[in-house]
Protein backbone atom coordinates (compact mmCIF):
# COMPACT_ATOMS: atom_id res chain seq x y z
CA UNK A 1 0.00 0.00 0.00
CA UNK A 2 1.61 3.17 -1.12
CA UNK A 3 0.91 6.74 0.85
CA UNK A 4 -0.50 9.73 -1.25
CA UNK A 5 0.23 13.02 -0.39
CA UNK A 6 -1.36 15.93 -1.34
CA UNK A 7 0.41 19.55 -1.85
CA UNK A 8 -1.64 22.80 -0.96
CA UNK A 9 -1.50 25.48 -3.13
CA UNK A 10 1.39 27.60 -2.31
CA UNK A 11 2.85 31.09 -3.77
CA UNK A 12 4.65 29.65 -6.55
CA UNK A 13 1.17 28.06 -7.88
CA UNK A 14 -0.83 31.83 -7.81
CA UNK A 15 2.29 34.40 -8.09
CA UNK A 16 3.59 34.26 -11.85
CA UNK A 17 5.14 36.95 -12.11
CA UNK A 18 5.53 40.53 -9.44
CA UNK A 19 7.43 43.52 -9.82
CA UNK A 20 11.07 43.80 -8.11
CA UNK A 21 11.33 44.98 -4.82
CA UNK A 22 8.10 43.93 -3.49
CA UNK A 23 6.33 47.00 -5.42
CA UNK A 24 3.50 44.71 -6.93
CA UNK A 25 2.54 43.84 -2.75
CA UNK A 26 0.69 45.89 -0.08
CA UNK A 27 0.19 45.13 3.79
CA UNK A 28 -3.62 45.26 4.84
CA UNK A 29 -5.94 44.52 7.52
CA UNK A 30 -8.02 41.58 7.16
CA UNK A 31 -11.31 42.47 8.26
CA UNK A 32 -11.94 39.75 11.28
CA UNK A 33 -14.80 37.19 10.80
CA UNK A 34 -13.87 35.15 8.15
CA UNK A 35 -11.00 32.52 6.98
CA UNK A 36 -9.64 33.50 3.57
CA UNK A 37 -7.12 30.88 1.74
CA UNK A 38 -3.81 32.09 -0.19
CA UNK A 39 -5.07 33.55 -3.78
CA UNK A 40 -8.18 34.71 -2.16
CA UNK A 41 -10.04 38.13 -4.47
CA UNK A 42 -10.37 40.57 -1.78
CA UNK A 43 -12.33 44.42 -1.83
CA UNK A 44 -11.65 46.80 0.62
CA UNK A 45 -14.27 48.19 3.00
CA UNK A 46 -14.40 51.75 1.99
CA UNK A 47 -15.44 53.12 5.69
CA UNK A 48 -11.95 51.22 7.39
CA UNK A 49 -9.67 50.21 4.57
CA UNK A 50 -10.25 46.72 6.12
CA UNK A 51 -10.25 43.94 3.40
CA UNK A 52 -12.77 40.88 2.86
CA UNK A 53 -13.76 38.66 0.60
CA UNK A 54 -15.02 40.43 -2.45
CA UNK A 55 -19.16 40.59 -2.54
CA UNK A 56 -20.66 41.39 -5.92
CA UNK A 57 -23.75 42.43 -4.13
CA UNK A 58 -22.20 44.27 -1.12
CA UNK A 59 -22.37 48.14 -1.49
CA UNK A 60 -19.47 48.86 1.28
CA UNK A 61 -16.66 48.69 -1.30
CA UNK A 62 -16.22 45.20 -1.33
CA UNK A 63 -18.18 44.59 -4.76
CA UNK A 64 -15.11 45.51 -6.35
CA UNK A 65 -12.00 43.35 -6.60
CA UNK A 66 -8.72 45.05 -5.50
CA UNK A 67 -6.43 42.45 -5.19
CA UNK A 68 -5.31 38.98 -4.45
CA UNK A 69 -4.50 37.57 -0.87
CA UNK A 70 -0.53 36.51 -0.87
CA UNK A 71 -1.01 34.02 2.26
CA UNK A 72 -3.62 32.51 4.27
CA UNK A 73 -5.39 34.74 6.64
CA UNK A 74 -7.47 33.17 9.68
CA UNK A 75 -9.45 36.33 10.84
CA UNK A 76 -12.39 34.64 12.34
CA UNK A 77 -12.16 35.64 15.79
CA UNK A 78 -10.01 39.04 14.91
CA UNK A 79 -8.61 41.03 12.45
CA UNK A 80 -5.29 39.87 11.14
CA UNK A 81 -2.37 41.15 9.20
CA UNK A 82 -1.86 40.08 5.43
CA UNK A 83 -0.20 40.69 2.36
CA UNK A 84 -1.98 41.77 -0.54
CA UNK A 85 -1.09 41.73 -4.23
CA UNK A 86 -2.45 45.07 -5.70
CA UNK A 87 -0.55 45.95 -8.86
CA UNK A 88 2.35 45.04 -12.13
CA UNK A 89 1.65 41.17 -11.44
CA UNK A 90 0.88 37.91 -13.51
CA UNK A 91 -1.26 35.22 -11.20
CA UNK A 92 -2.60 31.41 -12.32
CA UNK A 93 -5.92 32.27 -12.67
CA UNK A 94 -7.19 28.85 -11.29
CA UNK A 95 -4.96 28.90 -8.08
CA UNK A 96 -7.81 32.41 -7.23
CA UNK A 97 -10.14 31.58 -4.56
CA UNK A 98 -13.31 33.22 -4.90
CA UNK A 99 -16.50 32.78 -2.66
CA UNK A 100 -18.59 29.70 -3.25
CA UNK A 101 -22.39 30.87 -5.60
CA UNK A 102 -20.29 33.57 -7.26
CA UNK A 103 -21.68 33.50 -10.82
CA UNK A 104 -19.79 33.42 -14.24
CA UNK A 105 -20.57 36.91 -14.43
CA UNK A 106 -19.94 37.90 -11.30
CA UNK A 107 -16.13 36.05 -11.59
CA UNK A 108 -15.79 37.55 -15.40
CA UNK A 109 -16.50 41.18 -13.84
CA UNK A 110 -13.88 40.60 -10.77
CA UNK A 111 -11.23 39.20 -13.47
CA UNK A 112 -11.90 42.39 -15.19
CA UNK A 113 -11.01 44.19 -12.29
CA UNK A 114 -8.02 42.87 -11.35
CA UNK A 115 -6.79 44.06 -15.34
CA UNK A 116 -7.84 47.07 -14.53
CA UNK A 117 -5.50 47.59 -11.72
CA UNK A 118 -2.54 45.24 -13.49
CA UNK A 119 -3.06 41.86 -11.75
CA UNK A 120 -3.14 40.00 -14.89
CA UNK A 121 -4.59 36.39 -14.93
CA UNK A 122 -3.22 33.82 -17.00
CA UNK A 123 -4.07 30.14 -18.07
CA UNK A 124 -1.49 27.53 -17.32
CA UNK A 125 0.36 30.73 -16.29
Amino acid sequence: MSTVFTEPTNLGDLLKYEAPNQYSRDTVTVASGQNLGLGAVVGVVTATQKVKAIDPAATDGTQIAAGVLLQACDATTADRPGILLTRHAVVHDESLLFPLGLTLPEKAAALSQLKSIGIVPRKGA
